[in-house]
């Protein structure tokens, strides 16, 4: 779904677009976004999502950072815009045509190869090979029921002070509606619930683009 035909996950439609607006993307984010409407599997991150994702990069001083769900690279050219020179971003995928994508829009974004490594695979299959505790910030927009079973391992690659950023959990209104059971919106009502009972994190919901979890890390 374009940004200009999805409902605002809050306020008024008018503030939602305005919101996408303000965040510039440069030529190579539009064009990744565009080829990205034709991938498989959730839509992109809105520009006002990835501008946040950037900022909250900035803000943990990232030079680290694990992204599930590649979203045809659009998410990763955002945190990489908010990540230290030094930076280098891990960004994994299930699907092969949306690492391709992933792989081409850092390409033409002109990204050094040593600044992003892509892994195909899934969140179980990689995360055991990652280090605990040694990335400034994991940012997940891939379908929930990936990660929902590895959400004790995301949390475990996060050092103390670093982020967790989950997008999507607002999407269609569906984790409000006492009545929907569907696979994804369960999904989504575990990992809000497990996050927000956990004493070693401070979260917030952000009713921006599908809705955007986040999460600080404390000891």
């Amino acid at each position: 779904m374009r940004p200009q035909d999805r409902p605002p996950g809050g306020g008024t439609a008018e503030g939602a677009a305005y919101a996408d607006r303000f965040a510039t993307e440069s030529p190579e984010m539009a064009a990744a976004r565009e080829r990205s409407y034709h991938l498989p599997g959730p839509a992109p991150v809105e520009p006002a999502v990835g501008a946040t994702l950037a900022v909250l990069a900035s803000g943990v001083e990232a030079r680290s950072v694990v992204s599930i769900g590649s979203g045809g690279g659009l998410a990763g050219l955002w945190l990489l815009r908010g990540m230290r020179a030094d930076g280098v971003l891990t960004a994994l995928d299930g699907d092969p045509e949306q690492l391709r994508a992933a792989r081409r829009a850092l390409a033409e974004a002109g990204i050094p190869a040593g600044r992003a490594r892509l892994i195909f695979g899934t969140p179980a299959e990689v995360l055991p090979r990652l280090s605990p505790g040694a990335y400034d910030m994991v940012s997940c927009a891939g379908p929930p029921q990936e990660y929902a079973d590895q959400l004790e391992a995301l949390l475990g690659l996060v050092r103390i002070g670093g982020a967790l950023t989950l997008h999507g959990l607002l999407e269609g209104g569906r984790i409000a509606d006492r009545t929907a059971r569907d696979p994804q919106t369960v999904a989504w009502r575990e990992i809000a619930r497990t996050i927000r009972e956990d004493e070693t994190l401070l979260s917030s919901v952000l009713p921006i683009g599908a809705g955007l979890l986040v999460a600080s890390k404390r000891a």
